[in-house]
């Protein structure tokens, strides 16, 4: 909430600053200068305070930050490189780049102050992170489609300015996302702050909750954990399901349904086994083991054939998301996984079967289901619960 009302503070405060005080700032800034540094210190670290703060509730950390405020000035001496090169060129004070052969058109690179625009700050972090890490293959820039000519611009000046892995940049575009309220629009003061979203799902899990009336055996900490794991579940799955390059609309009353395409539908059947597998005793591990002892083709069952068939597209499934760059396939195939086993353990007598063999194959092949779900959801960044 904080964050939102400092955006506003400051969209209200630009309203209201001539121009030309703004650039003036601008220029103290990157002059270095010791009271324009300092504001800008103060407010940078109450944003990343509270950005540090959501990124930890949702489960996200990163192995390296860069910061713009650090790799603009590397932008900038590649930009004058360039300059001198001639692969950019001058114009009114300003350097340019000419993309119309392209079929873009030109860009400022460094305005006639010579202050950085957003795209020489890119130039500079691109070229600063493969200088870092040299084993990098490929570098995926994952960013909303409304920024798809940005970063077609990008990609053809790093090739201008003759680095070879630029041909390894990828922009992986995603659609936007709406709320029922309609499409967020951050000049007319309809983003919803991600804590906001966050609460809202973990509120409609402790609702859920309360009247199913399942955890009286939970202390008061542990159900809150588990309506915290349930509601970034909802979240997580509800926007993970969907192509990424597709505009979705996001609900957070259905992302919490127990009985729909959800994530914590797939957390209860998960929750399902893991207390059919305690009744029968002994660990997972013991129990897979037996999977190994698969009765004939002849000898399965349908709903037992179209659990295995599922479980054996798991690996390929998890390679093509990763392939693809669309996490939308493994989630929706850990989806179909959870719902042809409940279809199976509905038909199928399990803990009741009284042929050993037969009920040692079926609480395999439940552990099994335990396992490649568990797996599936971790890679989607979504935690399970043993007991729910």
């Amino acid at each position: 909430m904080f964050l939102v009302e400092l955006a506003e503070f400051v969209d209200d405060a630009i309203k209201n600053v001539p121009i030309t005080l703004a650039q003036e700032m601008l220029r103290k800034w990157e002059a270095n200068d010791p009271e324009v540094r300092a504001l800008w210190e103060k407010m940078n670290g109450w944003c990343y305070e509270g950005f540090d703060a959501t990124y930890t509730r949702a489960g996200v950390d990163f192995d390296k930050n860069y910061y713009e405020s650090q790799t603009y000035v590397l932008g900038k001496n590649d930009v004058l490189e360039g300059l001198k090169k001639g692969v950019f060129y001058e114009k009114d004070g300003a350097v340019w780049v000419d993309n119309t052969k392209e079929g873009l058109d030109e860009k400022v690179l460094l305005r006639r102050d010579g202050t950085s625009v957003y795209m020489t700050q890119d130039i500079g972090t691109a070229i600063k992170r493969f200088e870092e890490y040299p084993g990098l293959s490929k570098l995926i820039y994952t960013v909303g489609n409304e920024q798809d000519y940005h970063f077609k611009v990008l990609f053809i000046i790093l090739k201008k300015l003759g680095f070879a892995w630029a041909d390894e940049l990828f922009h992986l575009s995603y659609g936007m996302v709406d709320l029922p309220s309609g499409k967020m629009k951050s000049r007319e003061g309809t983003v919803v702050d991600a804590d906001d979203i966050i609460d809202e799902v973990v509120s409609e899990a402790r609702r859920m909750g309360e009247e199913l009336s399942k955890l009286d055996d939970f202390s008061e900490a542990e159900k809150a954990a588990l309506y915290e794991m349930i509601g970034l579940a909802a979240l997580k799955y509800f926007l993970l399901k969907v192509d990424p390059k597709k505009r979705m609309l996001f609900d957070p009353a259905a992302s919490i349904d127990l009985q729909g395409h959800t994530g914590p539908f797939i957390q209860y059947t998960y929750a399902r086994i893991k207390s059919l597998l305690r009744k029968a005793g002994g660990s997972d591990d013991q129990k897979i083991r037996q999977f190994d002892d698969v009765p004939t083709a002849g000898a399965l069952l349908p709903e037992e054939r179209t659990v295995i068939k599922l479980l054996h597209q798991f690996p390929a499934v998890l390679n093509e998301a990763a392939t693809k760059l669309d996490p939308s396939s493994l989630a929706n195939h850990a989806y179909e996984l959870v719902k042809v086993y409940n279809s199976f353990y509905q038909a199928i007598p399990v803990m009741k079967e009284e042929d050993a063999s037969k009920r040692g194959f079926r609480l395999a092949l439940s552990a099994a289901v335990a396992a490649a779900t568990k797996k599936a959801m971790w890679c989607l960044g979504i935690s399970v619960p043993e007991r729910m």
